[in-house]
């Protein structure tokens, strides 16, 4: 089924407010998830709502707390997300993280204490709908195995690249693993197979089917061996930047996972004095990357389809599980 954005939005503003959230920050919290749905990452949005509910009320998301500043070095600050939503915090992160490349040119907000940001790509468009190049990371729980190890002892980390284009923000939004876990559980409730291996089957072949992955708890690193080494060194910058937690310390359990430690950087290109020279290169580096070779398929830019979806959504209405729909229409 299919509702309009309005009334997803306002139906999630109204569960926030029966659990006592702000007026600001629930129409803020809500419209992140919807826009999560809008534009087509249903595993993030409707789909994950009943568990963040289910965390604060468990205490483990503290609706009142906000980001508190704790070192000032410049461009670079720290802060203590004092595990409030996961999303408002990221939000308010990359807010600050603009506000200061503006004055520096770069800005850094490493901010510990989080809590689960959601839909990274989110903060991604927000730096790119500032004019801004942004780049963002947050470690996870460990349930990524390094390569070569069965056991989980890295977080599949996602991290979020942004690079804003007036005719299509270009916005890569991608976990360490092959699939996100979120991806796998989609593919296993449409009952189809992984267009290509996403992990490992509890007798170590690699494998299509996203049950078996889940099952074994081995998806497969992208790259390899190399986004291994790409999660372990996010874990490290995240926790050591802003005196957080790294995945080690974070509980290995999804309802638990409390703590997180997360990056957002913020590049104004205007202070280079290049913003329309930028944009033009901007644009002839996506028309060269999108020629198809003589029949081949269409080639598309992270964010691309994003656009589509968005478009599709806003005139048709947003798909939503009914189950799942009717379970917070009820809260």
């Amino acid at each position: 089924m299919r509702v309009s954005y309005d009334e997803l939005q306002q139906t999630l503003r109204r569960a926030l407010l029966r659990v006592g959230f702000e007026q600001g920050r629930a129409e803020l919290c809500a419209r992140l998830f919807a826009d999560t749905d809008r534009d087509g990452v249903y595993t993030h949005g409707l789909n994950r709502f009943p568990r963040f509910l289910e965390q604060v009320r468990r205490g483990l998301v503290d609706i009142h707390a906000r980001p508190e500043l704790l070192t000032a070095a410049g461009a670079l600050e720290r802060w203590d997300g004092r595990r409030g939503p996961g999303n408002l915090g990221a939000h308010d992160s990359m807010r600050r993280a603009v506000e200061l490349s503006r004055a520096y040119g770069v800005g850094c907000v490493a901010l510990k204490e989080a809590n689960h940001w959601m839909r990274g790509g989110s903060y991604g468009w927000q730096a790119a709908e500032a004019g801004c190049v942004g780049v963002c990371w947050t470690n996870t729980m460990p349930n990524l195995p390094p390569w070569g190890a069965t056991e989980a002892r890295l977080g599949n980390n996602p991290l979020v690249i942004a690079v804003p284009r007036p005719d299509g923000h270009v916005v890569l939004d991608m976990a360490m693993s092959q699939f996100s876990y979120g991806a796998l559980a989609a593919y296993r409730e449409r009952a189809e197979r992984l267009p290509v291996a996403g992990g490992f089957d509890r007798e170590g072949r690699l494998t299509r089917d996203p049950g078996a992955v889940e099952d074994s708890g081995r998806p497969l690193p992208v790259g390899f061996w190399k986004g291994s080494g790409l999660a372990l060194v996010l874990d490290m910058t995240a926790a050591l930047l802003s005196g957080g937690l790294a995945t080690h310390r974070i509980p290995a359990d999804p309802v638990e996972e409390s703590g997180l430690s997360q990056v957002f950087l913020a590049f104004d290109l205007s202070t280079l004095g290049g913003q329309e020279a930028a944009s033009g290169m901007a644009d002839e580096i996506i028309e060269h990357f999108r020629q198809p070779p003589p029949g081949g398929d269409e080639v598309r830019y992270p964010g691309e389809r994003v656009l589509k979806v968005r478009h599709e959504n806003t005139e048709q209405g947003i798909p939503v599980d009914p189950e799942v729909w009717e379970q917070v229409r009820s809260m």
